[in-house]
């Protein structure tokens, strides 16, 4: 079946770098747009990039811009989330999912999701 495994994350203290990674099998995703989100206590899931596992372009909500790059293997069929200067604003449970729907910006797309990988930025 289906599966995405999130992993990297951690605690790591503002301005830290940590990369996360998102092992999918089950099947090939070359249709699909991998998303990674997260969500933070008591706020909505958020959408913060996205790439296309075929052409490999990529998408970035604003406040992540910059600072985060999503990038693929297809070898390793893996996406990794690479996060530099990373604040305290930042924490949260990171997730990586999957859509085949060209509605990609859109969560309710989404029907594959990770278990989450838990992020925290303190010192």
């Amino acid at each position: 079946q289906v599966q995405l495994v999130e992993s990297g994350g951690g605690l790591v203290q503002p301005g830290g770098s940590l990369r996360l990674s998102c092992a999918a099998s089950g099947r090939t995703f070359r249709r699909d747009a991998i998303g990674w989100f997260r969500q933070a206590p008591g706020k909505e899931r958020k959408l913060l990039a996205t790439i296309n596992w075929s052409s490999g372009s990529t998408y970035y909500e604003d406040s992540v811009k910059g600072r985060f790059t999503i990038s693929r293997d297809n070898a390793k069929n893996t996406v990794y989330l690479q996060m530099n200067s990373l604040k305290p604003e930042d924490t949260a449970i990171y997730y990586c999912a999957s859509t085949t729907s060209i509605l990609f910006l859109s969560l309710t797309s989404y029907n594959y999701w990770g278990q989450g990988t838990q992020v925290t930025v303190s010192s």
